[in-house]
């Protein structure tokens, strides 16, 4: 058994796991990385890059389907659907070499295997077979082991009738028809790209509305989309069961009372994720958890002092980029630093559907309920030269300004690359901008953004065209 001493240990590779690595390095720190799969974690590999190289071909498909409206006309057009699997693949494959590379370059030590905490200053490894190889000892542990499917309880998923999200990624043949059980932004993101392929897709989801955390226009306008091609959208219908049938599967829904039995070929477990704490040594040293996941204080330190936890393993929001910035955040604080916390309410959240979902900070709902009175400015892409020209003139920009001082309190956007657009928002409400600073700053015509200026300026009666 090989024996190892350093300052950090960090348990996982994922966007929490390599950032913190990659920046507790930065910072003079000796650094171990333990990883049990592929460097780089479920992001990387099996969930936001290679579904991303998916859903843009998605959108070469919708394309091409539409091309006659740019002036393009073709016959038998083809579509290799094992090829679209594969170049996921290998542009999952390119980042995690690029996470090796990294760690080379920060001289990040990286050990594989199967992580566990012994003792609060001490990381045992073992391999596949559950022998022992390696022991760490350090001052300090980062927990970023991230999730799982999460699934029905009582539905088995035997990964071929009934599959996860990471089936779907890896899955070479093309369903005629799925059930995709939850829309969230995994599910609707798997409705587009099937439906982009042809295949029927039917969403059953338990609350009233698709993507039932976005701001509740937002959620009407996909839906009304997602219905103009042809998604079945199942709201308000709570699964009851499923199960493979000789010709593919059998879903039964409940809906106000009744209930009704759905058929595909296959069906898509998407309700949520599952954090990893299993067998990971919490119960040995007294890590406090809280329904299912990591409790952390605002350094991500949890009840032991020097063991922290970072990323989907410590609880919502679950993304990658949330992840990364308690990465950065843990990593500055173990070195001595005195970082800022972060504000969980203006961390941006994106659904790269078809049109594409953008948010971050307050729904007007939630202003008012916080005891906000606010001023609404909205500017759809129907009115976008820009829009247009693309042939994407579909969805809005909303922004919910406070209306005593003006500040951005959030902003809701469903349209053409608006995941591209909610970076100069997040800026605005880090800097307190108001409405009046973001219409007055002169945006590029014609672009996409220029529908924020407008969203602005239309809250305050200032709009020019709309």
């Amino acid at each position: 058994m090989a024996n190892h001493q350093c300052d950090l240990v960090i348990i996982g590779s994922g966007p929490g796991g390599y950032v913190a690595a990659n920046r507790a390095s930065q910072l003079g720190l000796k650094v171990i990385c333990v990883e049990r799969a592929d460097i780089g974690g479920v992001c990387l590999n099996i969930g936001c890059i290679p579904t991303k190289a998916l859903l843009k071909s998605a959108e070469y498909a919708h394309f091409l389907n539409n091309a006659s409206e740019f002036g393009f006309n073709y016959e038998n057009l083809n579509i290799n659907y094992p090829q679209v699997i594969e170049r996921s693949r290998k542009v999952a494959g390119q980042m995690s070499k690029g996470v090796s590379s990294l760690f080379k370059k920060y001289k990040v030590d990286l050990v594989n295997g199967w992580g566990k905490i012994t003792k609060s200053k001490t990381v045992e490894v073992s391999d596949s077979s559950g022998k022992f190889t390696d022991t760490i000892s350090a001052k300090n542990i980062i927990i970023a082991t991230g999730a799982r499917p999460r699934l029905f309880p009582g539905i088995e998923v035997d990964h071929k009738k009934i599959i996860t999200s990471t089936d779907a990624l890896l899955g070479k043949n093309l369903p005629k028809s799925i059930i995709i059980m939850g829309a969230g932004a995994i599910g609707v993101e798997f409705a587009y790209f099937f439906n982009a392929f042809g295949a029927e897709v039917t969403i059953v989801e338990y609350m009233d509305r698709i993507l039932p955390i976005e701001d509740v226009e937002v959620s009407k306008e996909l839906e009304r989309n997602f219905r103009k091609s042809k998604i079945n959208i199942k709201t308000n219908s709570m699964v009851k069961s499923a199960k493979a049938s000789k010709n593919g599967v059998e879903i039964t829904i409940e809906n106000n009372g009744k209930t009704e039995v759905l058929k595909a070929e296959i069906a898509l477990n998407a309700i949520g994720i599952q954090a990893n704490i299993e067998n990971i040594g919490l119960e040995d040293i007294g890590v406090n958890t809280e329904r299912g996941f990591i409790k952390i204080n605002e350094y991500c330190q949890t009840n032991v002092p020097n063991v922290y936890a970072i990323g989907d393993v410590a609880g919502a929001p679950w993304l990658a980029h949330k992840a990364s910035a308690e990465g950065i955040l843990c990593a500055e604080f173990i070195a001595g630093h005195n970082p800022k916390g972060i504000n969980y309410n203006t961390i941006p959240g994106c659904t790269y559907c078809n049109p594409q979902v953008a948010s971050i900070g307050l729904t007007e709902e939630k202003a008012k309920a916080a005891g906000h009175s606010v001023k609404i400015g909205k500017f759809p892409f129907l009115a976008s030269g820009k829009a247009h020209g693309i042939g994407e003139a579909k969805g809005f920009v909303k922004l919910v300004f406070d209306e005593k001082y003006g500040e951005l309190l959030g902003a809701h956007l469903i349209g053409p690359d608006v995941t591209e657009m909610i970076g100069e928002l997040g800026l605005a409400i880090e800097l307190e901008a108001t409405a009046k600073t973001i219409f007055k700053t002169i945006h590029a015509h014609p672009t996409l953004s220029e529908a924020i200026m407008e969203a602005a300026a239309q809250a305050y009666g200032e709009a020019v065209n709309i």
